[in-house]
């Protein structure tokens, strides 16, 4: 399971990771977000309004879920649990609620917490993406502050400075976590 604050580049890992790792098997999460440029439903996210999203949660459908600066957003549990089933390694992209949720419900999953190489190329990169900015970019960097003081709880650290790099750890943390468990 990848997390991190948001702009830590936690999306373009994961699309790098499963390039390289093409075994693994994303879990699409839900989310009642607007889609951002060059997000495509099914893919990305599976984009559905507030109502789909409550059904789905009221019949625990979610193997975590989170509100996330006004939006939901949450990983199907079946999808994991059919994936686990085929005995293939499913890879999670979440936040940090969601991360301590998947701790709970599943606590043989390995937690990557992908951190910035700094609080100023976070808050470059945020700004770059330009999906916020003002009073929402400023809400972001703290919560991004809040989130960071947790990577501690995490199994394993990775600073994202170059994707490259980051994705060859975690390549390496999984290749060494199917080790340690045959």
């Amino acid at each position: 399971m990848i997390s991190g604050p948001s702009g830590v580049g936690k999306g373009t890992v994961v699309r790098s990771l499963l390039q390289a790792h093409p075994a693994l098997r994303f879990a699409v999460s839900y989310t009642t977000r607007e889609p951002r440029p060059g997000e495509r439903d099914g893919v990305h996210y599976r984009f559905v309004d507030a109502r789909t999203f409550d059904a789905i949660a009221d019949a625990g459908g979610f193997l975590e879920w989170a509100e996330i600066f006004g939006h939901r957003s949450g990983t199907p549990a079946a999808d994991v649990e059919e994936a686990r089933a085929r005995g293939d390694d499913v890879l999670l992209e979440v936040d940090v609620q969601g991360a301590r949720s998947v701790r709970e419900r599943a606590p043989d999953a390995v937690l990557v917490f992908l951190q910035p190489p700094s609080e100023e190329e976070l808050e470059r990169r945020l700004r770059e993406r330009g999906t916020e900015e003002g009073p929402d970019l400023e809400r972001r960097l703290s919560e991004a502050r809040r989130e960071m003081a947790a990577a501690s709880e995490f199994d394993h650290v990775v600073v994202n400075e170059l994707v490259e790099e980051a994705v060859r750890e975690v390549l390496a943390i999984i290749k060494a976590s199917k080790e340690s468990q045959s």
